[in-house]
């Protein structure tokens, strides 16, 4: 399943590398007003045992204090994080009333306000995260949380000029962690991966808290993962773990990364741990395509059924899950009803990886002459993503394109010959039978 990634255009990189130098990490240093008795740790910035310990300290501080308004918004932006960080979407309609219960207390309260952009951003409602982050940065033009969230929703909607120059805006007014790592997917998305990497490097190197650290590496790991350098991957993600020690996206990318370099048992091993503690839905289905290349059918279903039953509960939860749907019912054969979650998908928002669902959907309906034209478009910004690359070779081949077909397929396996068990099989496959690159 390709995943959709929050993120990044270029400009004044050089305004950039002099904000790394001494960007503030601090959060909400604004005008706007908050209780001293408030001092538990923003849990937007912690991770793991911290994450829990903060909102744990937050409950109890609330029983105790049920008007600090700027607790409840803090309590809120918890759930969020531990719902993304433990793939748990039972945390959202807690965080929606804690957040809920700070606006109550303090109408217009911008950190609240950005707690609930967070929170609408992680049901995958761009939309009304846009709208949401407008209604912060009205408040206070500084919150740092609503200046990253600006340029998530942006790339989640499609809009990538307008991303770029919100990553501008916000490098000027709010330079830290947050806005440098969604500025270095703004330049990953337009291909200028070096100018990426250089930015990642000198935010891990202004990096001074275990959660930053570990962010900051995995994202370097990412960025190394997708060019096909595991050896570099693994590297970052170890860095992230010594920081953060089961840091489940590190994890997960180890895994990745083991599984490219073929040390398939070692990330089994590592997949199985994850999925026991933290069952994120792409590290579920990760290892049924591991189990299912080698050999383990049964277990591969197994995993597989459990992915969808995690994207169903979302659902429930209120997460719109069109796009993850879409490619499951793509990858099982099941194209219409893989068609209809895509379109849906599409009508909301037209960004490459939703113009991606889209063609591999019709593909898998046997609509490719459709679906290369969604295809064309999911590669047009740049984006070195060798998925994207693979579904589109896939459907040239599907349509007798045989030499523009051998051009993709081969990007892809050139650019990340890992990318996926299943799929750089598949590429390989398909690429032999046209007689290779």
């Amino acid at each position: 399943m390709a995943p959709s990634k929050f993120g990044k255009s270029v400009g004044a990189v050089v305004v950039l590398a002099c904000a790394l130098t001494v960007g503030s990490l601090t959060v909400d240093s604004s005008p706007s007003p908050a209780p001293a008795r408030t001092a538990v740790a923003d849990p937007a910035r912690l991770g793991g045992d911290d994450l829990d310990r903060s909102v744990t300290a937050l409950k109890a501080q609330l029983a105790t204090q049920p008007k600090d308004f700027a607790g409840w918004a803090a309590l809120g932006t918890g759930y969020v994080e531990q719902a993304r960080v433990k793939g748990d979407p039972t945390r959202y309609p807690l965080a929606q009333q804690a957040l809920a219960r700070s606006l109550e207390l303090r109408p217009g309260y911008d950190v609240a306000l950005a707690g609930q952009a967070a929170l609408a951003a992680a049901r995958h409602d761009f939309t009304g995260a846009l709208r949401l982050v407008r209604e912060t940065l009205a408040a206070n033009p500084y919150n740092e949380r609503a200046l990253a969230l600006h340029i998530d929703a942006l790339v989640e909607l499609g809009r990538y000029p307008a991303a770029w120059k919100a990553a501008r805006e916000a490098d000027s007014r709010k330079p830290g962690i947050p806005v440098f790592t969604r500025y270095a997917y703004v330049l990953e998305l337009r291909g200028e991966t070096g100018r990426a990497r250089e930015v990642l490097t000198r935010a891990l190197a202004s990096a001074t808290s275990p959660a930053d650290r570990a962010y900051v590496a995995t994202e370097l790991g990412q960025l190394a993962r997708h060019q096909g350098d595991y050896r570099t991957a693994l590297r970052h993600y170890a860095t992230a773990l010594t920081a953060a020690p089961g840091h489940p996206p590190a994890l997960e990318g180890r895994a990745r990364a083991k599984a490219a370099l073929g040390q398939l048992d070692a990330a089994v091993r590592d997949l199985r741990e994850l999925v026991r503690k933290t069952p994120l839905t792409g590290a579920v289905e990760l290892l049924g395509e591991l189990y299912e290349v080698t050999g383990r059918k049964e277990a591969a279903r197994e995993q597989y059924a459990l992915a969808a039953e995690q994207v169903a509960q979302e659902r429930v939860r209120g997460v719109n899950m069109d796009l993850e749907t879409a490619h499951m019912a793509a990858a099982r054969g099941d194209g219409k009803a893989a068609v209809s979650a895509a379109l849906a998908e599409w009508q909301r928002r037209r960004t490459v990886h939703t113009a991606d669902a889209l063609a591999w959907a019709l593909h898998a309906d046997g609509r490719s002459d459709e679906a290369l034209a969604h295809a064309r478009r999911a590669t047009a910004t740049g984006l070195p993503d060798a998925e994207l690359r693979y579904h589109r070779g896939v459907i040239e081949a599907a349509l007798g394109k045989d030499a523009e077909a051998r051009r993709s397929l081969t990007a892809a396996l050139d650019l990340d010959p890992g990318f996926s068990p299943v799929g750089a099989r598949h590429a390989r496959a398909v690429l032999d039978r046209l007689g290779g690159a």
